[in-house]
């Protein structure tokens, strides 16, 4: 997420407060989505108003409409892993982004999302992983969707970065992670079993920070 962040905030931070503000009040009427006042924002989120602005102003140099659909994101994604298919793992992201599940990201939802991964307690962080791994929002993870998931992470990485990588490592990482997080054995891991097993164990909240640098 750093890579898609630092092209969505690139080129404002040379340019005064004041005329910041009235760019931004004139960018607002003229998007399709007015996003809400930046002060509810910043009571929302972890971010201070001009943190807003700045994000607000490289939100809408992407995405002009002041939305972005799945197939806009998937573009914007792709740029930062050209090496490899970053489509799988972008539609994921882009469901985990969509809490209206209206097929479109406003605003108001990228930065309530970054706020977690960026400035969220390590629970808060857990949580949202969790629910990007719940592919079909049932409240659990099963071994299939932490499957889909990494496979999707590793086809994104590419050829380059994993230039050995077997077809079978994805499950077998899989499978290791199950078995210390599906701690009653019912084929399920749990929001809390989830969260319990990477605040004990070092190297899984490692893996799981690894997955999420590349949000």
């Amino acid at each position: 997420m750093g890579a898609v962040v630092g092209t969505l905030t690139l080129q404002t931070k040379q340019r005064q407060p004041t005329r910041d503000k009235l760019d931004d009040e004139l960018e607002m009427t003229m998007v399709c989505h007015r996003p809400e006042g930046l002060e509810q924002l910043e009571a929302q989120t972890n971010f201070t108003k001009q943190e807003l602005q700045v994000l607000y102003r490289g939100f809408k140099n992407e995405c002009p409409s002041g939305v972005v659909n799945e197939e806009t994101f998937k573009h914007i994604y792709a740029q930062f892993f050209p090496h490899g298919d970053a489509s799988t793992y972008a539609h994921y992201l882009f469901n985990s982004f969509d809490t209206r599940n209206d097929g479109s990201i406003k605003f108001e939802d990228f930065v309530m999302g970054l706020s977690t991964l960026l400035r969220g307690t390590v629970r808060e962080k857990l949580e949202w992983t969790f629910h990007l791994y719940d592919i079909n929002s049932d409240g659990f993870i099963s071994k299939e969707e932490m499957t889909e998931i990494v496979r999707a992470i590793y086809d994104m990485m590419g050829k380059y970065t994993y230039p050995a990588l077997k077809g079978d490592v994805p499950k077998q990482h899989v499978n290791a992670f199950f078995e210390k997080m599906d701690r009653n054995k019912d084929g399920v891991v749990t929001l809390e079993e989830f969260v319990l097993a990477c605040q004990e164990d070092e190297n899984m909240m490692r893996s799981m920070q690894l997955f999420e640098n590349v949000m």
